[in-house]
């Protein structure tokens, strides 16, 4: 740094030391500084899932499908995943299995890399609609035409109950997931809420089962039941809305498996943690993977969303950020238990 470059920072300083002070601390971590140098390349540890390793143990959740600007979102989405060492979980597939008029939209293999994992992604009501007429194998076609990993299987019968032309659900979704299972035992399956998460009965009883993980879709990120009411006349948002308020934090959620691991360990079959639902920054991302007990990444679906609509260099930023961001967590920063 020259002299004029030292000047003008130092002026900086002054101009602003006043607007630098903070009254806030962030009490979930202890700050260490003497321990570490500056971060590297190297600072933030491999994860894995789907047998294939994550440079940034950040997923991008699930989001949209079959509208006008599904494809350039997930091409932008793809791209970012291979610069940056990320797993992609596709929006809904659903309208793949009545017509191919998106399939483009959805095929991002060529964007993303061998090297990164890709799921494709359906509802709990088509899935057990499949089952019904005896179409299971249509579940491993779809997987194998994208290209993909294996198979999100989101359950939302909230979101479904409130949407007067959502599907409904016969079946717990308990039971669906593992006929899936018992049928294709060779289909990589991830399964997820959509905004309000799940108790620990049904988080108790997911850990049991040979999922490659389990997404939390905790309440507190994008909630598709308030989405849904939104949608609706007033009378209906009136009466209805307290439901939308309903659900778990991405904190109990973690609690709730850390509860199953130190009592229950040796019945754990699900591989991995995701994290998701109201993980608005990297530091929240890292303090509840770091709080997990088990091996855990954490996702977001909104704030990639929202950088992925235009030119991919402003995804790109945005994706720089969060690595500079965990780069410093991972060197610096001890959590609270």
């Amino acid at each position: 740094m020259n002299t004029q470059q030292t000047s003008q920072r130092k002026k900086d300083h002054i101009e602003l030391a006043f607007a630098s002070q903070i009254s806030e601390n962030d009490c979930r971590f202890y700050y260490e500084p003497f321990l570490e140098p500056h971060p590297d390349e190297f600072s933030i540890p491999v994860s894995q899932i789907s047998d294939k390793s994550l440079s940034l143990p950040l997923w991008v959740s699930s989001m949209t499908g079959g509208t006008e600007r599904a494809g350039r979102i997930n091409r932008n989405l793809a791209k970012a995943c291979k610069e940056f060492g990320m797993g992609l979980g596709l929006g809904s597939c659903r309208i793949l299995l009545k017509e191919k008029t998106y399939l483009d939209d959805f095929k991002v293999r060529s964007y993303l890399g061998d090297d990164l994992p890709l799921y494709a992604n359906l509802g709990i009501a088509q899935v057990e609609e499949l089952i019904h007429a005896g179409k299971t194998d249509v579940l491993k076609d779809l997987t194998d035409m994208l290209e993909a990993d294996g198979l999100i299987i989101h359950v939302n019968p909230f979101q479904e109950w409130l949407q007067p032309e959502g599907d409904r659900i016969k079946h717990s979704p308990l039971s669906t997931i593992k006929e899936v299972i018992s049928r294709l035992p060779e289909l990589k399956l991830i399964v997820k809420e959509v905004g309000q998460g799940f108790g620990p009965q049904s988080v108790n009883e997911l850990l049991q089962l040979p999922l490659e993980a389990i997404e939390f879709g905790a309440h507190g990120g994008t909630n598709f039941a308030t989405l849904e009411l939104f949608r609706q006349n007033e009378q209906y948002k009136e009466q209805l809305g307290p439901l939308s308020k309903l659900g778990h934090t991405a904190v109990d959620m973690v609690n709730f498996v850390n509860e199953f691991v130190r009592t229950n360990k040796q019945k754990i079959v699900c591989k991995n943690i995701i994290i998701s639902g109201g993980v608005k920054t990297f530091l929240d991302g890292y303090y509840l993977t770091q709080l997990c007990e088990m091996n855990a990444i954490y996702a977001q679906a909104s704030a990639f969303l929202k950088h992925s609509t235009g030119e991919y260099n402003e995804l790109q930023a945005y994706c720089n950020l969060q690595k500079k961001g965990l780069q410093t967590c991972y060197q610096y920063l001890k959590i609270r238990k």
